[in-house]
C-alpha cells in the first residue's frame, strides 16, 4: 500500500488548508476459521511481522491496529507550515523509494508488499513524495493499556500482545471480547485501522466456555458490520469452499459483495493432482470482487526468522512456476490483494472529493470576499482618494439603512431566509407586540365596581340627583385612557433598540479595517436616534392629551346615556322579566320610552316591577332617574320626625363619623344600575379612544422616528465625520488588518494548490 502513502499525505495538507477532520479510511476486518492463515494475510497487507504465531487458537482477543504516517506530511496547524508543505509536494520524486536497510531482524518490518516498483503519478507536474528510509526509532508502537510507554521492537510488541492476551483470558486457550488497541507509528504505513479476530471454532477446548462458537460469530458480526469495514474472508485452500465460515458470516452483513474479498490460503499445501483454479475464477461461490490466492509464511519459516520480503519471493515463485496458477497471475499472490485494497481504499477516497472541491471552492470565495473588503493599504492612496473613499463608505451604509428599513435590502449572512430582517421586524412590534398587547387591555383594569360607587355618590355631593352624574363618567373614564399612554412611549423604545440593531447589520464589511471609523459612525447613529425618540414621545403623550382634553360623547360610535339604559333594560328583562310578569314589558326605545302606546295597566306593570326591585330592600325615594325608568308610585306615607320619637329620656345618640367614609357593603337596586350604566360607557369610549391610539401609534413611531432617521442618516453622518483634518485618523488601518490581509492572500494562493491537488488525485491512476 506504500503507492497510497503519498496521495493520502497530499490529502492531509488540503484537510489542514481547508480545516477539515482528515479522511476516514475503511476499516480491514480479517475473518476465517480457526488456523486459516488469518493473522499472516494481514502481517503480508501491512508489510511488518508483529503479531502471535502458532498452533491451535493464538489470536484469543481482538486486536484493533490503528496505523499512524509520521511523515513529514502530516496535518500542518498554520498557514506557513501548510504553504511549505504543499510547495515540497512539488517534486518529481518516486512515491515509493524501497529501503533494505537494517539487519535482518528488522527486514520483515519492512513493507514489501508491492514489490513492483510503484507508477509515478500522471504527468501534469507531478506531485509525489519519495517515502523516506526508515530509520532506527522512527518507528514504534503504543497501546492503549500502556499509556506513554512506547515500544521500538516489533518482537517486544508481539511479547505485550501476548503477556495482554494470557493476563485477560489465561494461558489455557481461554477467550474475550475485550480487544486490544495498538497504534503504530511509521513513515511508511497508511493512515488505516486492521482489525485480527479470533478464529472460528466449532468445539471448545482448555478453559473455553461452551459456547464459544456463538461468542465468536457474535464477536466477528460486530466489527464487520460497519458498513466502513472491508471484509478479508479467509478461507484455506485445501478445504471445501462450501463449508467456509468466513463467506457464509461475510454474506449475511455484505449480500451484495461490495465490501468482501474472497481470500485462499495454504494453496501450497494442497493435495497432488488438485487446485484452487475453480475457486479463483469464481466459478463455485462467486463474489462480486473475486478470490485472491496467497501463500503465507509457514511456521519453519517464521521460526528460521525468514522475513516477509523472502516469503513474497518465495510465493511469487510458486505462482509462476506452478501450471495451474501460471496463467492466473491477476489472482494470486499478495501483491495482487494489496492492488486490490488499493483500489477499494482510492475508491473511498474519490467519494470524499467532491465535498472536498466544493468546501474549497466556497472558501476561496469567502477569502476573496475578504480580500474586496480589506482593500489596499490606505498608507498608499492620496488624501483626495479617502475622501471619496469615506464619502462612499458612508453612502453606502447610508443606502444600506434605508434599503434595510423599506425591506429592500439583505444581511450580509443571508439571514432574512430565517427569519425577520430590516423593517418587516417594525411591523412586528406595531402589529404583533404592540397591536396584541393594547387589545388585551381590560377597560377596567384596576377599576372594580365599588370604586364606580364611590365615584358617583362623590359626584352626587350632599344632593341626591335626578340622573346618573356625568361628572362621575367623565373622572373614571380619563382615568382608565391614562393607561395607554405607558405602552405606546414602550413602543417606541421596542423601535428604537430595533433600528441600532439594523443599524449595526447594515454596516459595510470594510469597516473592519477601519475602526476608528466604525465607533465615530456607531455614536454618530445613535445621536440621531437619541434625538428622534424625544419629539416622538412628546408625540404619543400629545395623543393622550388630546384625548383627556375634551370626552367626546357626541362621537357617532359612542354608546350614549340611552342606549345604555336601553341594553340594560333588555338584559333585565331576558334575566328577570320572565319571572315577574308573563307579559314582559316592551324593551324601550332609545329616548328611554316603551315603543308601544302607554296605558295604565302599562303602566301599572312597570310600577310593579319597579317595586319588585326594590323588594327586600329599603324603598329609595330619592326620584330622578329611577323615577324615570320605573315609573315608581311615591310613598305618601307619613313618618314621625327625629324629634317626635319620644321623651327626652329615650334620646338617641349618633356614633362618630369614621375618618374614611365607604358605602354600605351590599349596593341599592339603584346602585347597581347606576354602576351597569356608568360601565358601559366607559366600555364604549375605552374601545373609541384604543381604536384612535392603535392607529396613532404607529403613525407617529414611522414619522417622528423612522422615517425621520432614514432621511436624515447620510446628511448626518458627512456633516458630523467628512471633515478634512480628521479623514486621515478615521481611515487608519489597525495593525493587524496588513497581517490578515497578507494571511487571506496566502490562504488564497493554498486553497488554489489545494483544489489543483484534489484534482491530481481523482486523476491518479495507481497502476497506470
Amino acid at each position: 500500500m506504500e503507492q497510497l502513502i503519498p496521495i493520502v499525505n497530499k490529502l492531509q495538507d488540503v484537510f489542514g488548508a481547508i480545516g477539515q477532520s482528515p479522511i476516514d479510511l475503511p476499516q480491514i476486518v480479517t475473518i476465517g476459521s480457526q488456523s486459516s492463515g488469518k493473522s499472516s494475510v494481514l502481517e503480508n497487507v501491512v508489510g511488518k511481522g508483529f503479531l502471535p504465531r502458532g498452533t491451535g487458537i493464538v489470536t484469543r482477543r481482538p486486536l484493533v491496529l490503528q496505523l499512524y504516517n509520521t511523515s513529514n506530511h502530516s496535518i500542518p496547524t498554520s498557514p506557513n507550515a501548510i504553504s511549505s508543505s504543499l510547495r515540497s509536494n512539488t517534486a518529481d520524486t518516486n512515491p515509493a523509494g524501497e529501503s533494505d536497510s537494517g539487519d535482518e531482524n528488522n527486514n520483515e518490518n519492512a513493507n514489501d508488499v508491492n514489490t513492483p516498483p510503484p507508477k509515478p503519478l500522471p504527468s501534469r507536474k507531478s506531485t509525489e513524495i519519495a517515502s523516506p528510509p526508515v530509520l532506527p526509532g522512527d518507528e514504534w508502537g503504543e497501546f492503549l493499556h500502556l499509556p506513554g510507554e512506547k515500544f521500538y521492537s516489533f518482537d517486544e510488541i508481539r511479547d505485550e500482545i501476548v503477556r495482554e492476551t494470557d493476563r485477560s483470558t489465561g494461558r489455557n486457550k481461554g477467550i474475550s471480547n475485550k480487544s486490544i488497541n495498538l497504534k503504530i507509528y511509521s513513515p511508511r504505513v497508511l493512515n488505516l485501522t486492521l482489525v485480527d479476530l479470533p478464529g472460528i471454532t466449532k468445539v471448545s477446548v482448555g478453559d473455553q466456555p461452551a459456547d464459544i462458537e456463538d461468542q465468536i460469530r457474535e464477536m466477528c458480526l460486530h466489527y464487520i458490520s460497519n458498513p466502513n469495514a472491508i471484509i478479508l474472508a479467509v478461507t484455506a485452500g485445501n478445504t471445501d469452499l462450501a463449508n467456509s465460515d468466513a463467506l457464509k458470516m461475510a454474506r449475511s452483513v455484505d449480500p451484495e459483495g461490495n465490501r468482501t474479498i474472497g481470500v485462499l490460503t495454504k494453496l501450497d499445501l494442497m493435495d497432488p493432482g488438485t487446485d484452487a483454479s475453480d475457486m479463483l475464477n469464481n466459478r463455485i461461490i462467486p463474489l462480486r470482487r473475486g478470490y485472491v490466492g496467497v501463500i503465507n509464511r509457514g511456521q519453519r519459516d517464521i521460526s528460521q526468522r525468514k522475513s516477509i520480503k523472502e516469503g513474497l519471493r518465495k510465493e511469487m515463485e510458486f505462482f509462476k512456476s506452478h501450471p495451474a496458477y501460471r496463467s492466473l497471475q491477476h489472482r494470486c499472490g499478495t501483491t495482487t490483494l494489496a492492488k486490490m485494497l488499493n483500489s477499494i481504499l482510492m475508491h473511498h477516497i474519490r467519494d470524499c472529493l467532491p465535498e472536498i472541491k466544493n468546501r474549497i471552492t466556497g472558501m476561496m470565495a469567502d477569502i476573496q470576499q475578504e480580500l474586496d473588503a480589506l482593500g489596499t493599504p490606505t498608507g498608499d492612496i492620496s488624501r483626495a482618494t479617502l475622501g471619496g473613499s469615506l464619502l462612499g463608505l458612508l453612502s453606502k451604509f447610508a443606502a444600506s439603512f434605508g434599503n434595510a428599513v423599506d425591506g429592500k435590502g439583505s444581511s450580509a449572512d443571508g439571514v432574512e431566509m430565517n427569519e425577520l430582517y430590516g423593517g418587516a421586524r417594525i411591523s412586528y412590534i406595531f402589529n404583533e407586540i404592540f397591536g396584541r398587547s393594547l387589545m388585551m387591555i381590560d377597560p377596567f383594569d384596576g377599576l372594580t365596581d365599588e370604586d364606580i360607587r364611590t365615584a358617583i355618590c362623590n359626584a352626587n355631593g350632599p344632593r341626591p340627583s335626578l340622573f346618573v352624574p356625568e361628572i362621575s363618567f367623565d373622572l373614571l373614564v380619563r382615568r382608565q385612557i391614562s393607561r395607554l399612554e405607558q405602552p405606546g412611549l414602550q413602543c417606541i423604545d421596542l423601535v428604537y433598540d430595533e433600528l441600532q440593531r439594523m443599524s449595526s447589520q447594515c454596516e459595510p464589511t470594510e469597516l473592519q479595517r477601519f475602526p476608528d471609523l466604525r465607533d465615530r459612525m456607531c455614536d454618530t447613529v445613535s445621536n440621531l436616534l437619541r434625538r428622534c425618540v424625544s419629539p416622538t414621545q412628546m408625540m404619543i403623550s400629545n395623543l393622550i392629551k388630546v384625548e383627556l382634553a375634551y370626552i367626546n360623547t357626541s362621537h357617532p360610535d359612542f354608546i350614549g346615556g340611552s342606549r345604555a339604559v336601553a341594553q340594560l333594560m333588555e338584559r333585565m328583562s331576558r334575566e328577570e322579566g320572565v319571572e315577574s310578569s308573563p307579559n314582559p314589558p316592551a324593551a324601550p326605545n332609545k329616548s328611554g320610552v316603551s315603543d308601544g302606546p302607554s296605558t295604565p295597566a302599562a303602566d301599572h306593570s312597570e310600577g310593579d316591577y319597579a317595586d319588585s326591585l326594590h323588594r327586600g330592600g329599603e324603598r329609595d325615594e330619592k326620584g330622578g332617574l329611577m323615577s324615570f325608568i320605573f315609573g315608581g308610585k311615591k310613598d305618601n306615607r307619613r313618618r314621625s320626625s327625629i324629634g317626635g320619637m319620644g321623651s327626652p329620656s329615650n334620646m338617641v345618640k349618633l356614633p362618630q363619623v369614621p375618618d374614611t367614609m365607604r358605602n354600605n357593603e351590599m349596593p341599592t337596586d339603584r346602585e347597581r344600575i347606576e354602576t351597569e350604566i356608568i360601565k358601559s360607557l366607559i366600555e364604549s369610549y375605552f374601545n373609541i379612544v384604543r381604536k384612535n391610539f392603535l392607529d396613532m401609534v404607529p403613525k407617529t413611531i414611522m414619522y417622528f422616528l423612522v422615517n425621520h432617521s432614514k432621511d436624515s442618516i447620510q446628511n448626518e453622518l458627512v456633516s458630523e465625520l467628512y471633515k478634512e483634518n480628521e479623514i486621515a485618523d478615521l481611515l487608519r488601518e489597525t495593525d493587524d488588518v496588513a497581517q490578515r490581509r497578507r494571511t487571506c492572500a496566502e490562504m488564497r494562493g493554498l486553497l488554489g494548490r489545494a483544489l489543483e491537488i484534489v484534482n491530481e488525485v481523482r486523476d491518479f491512476n495507481t497502476f497506470k
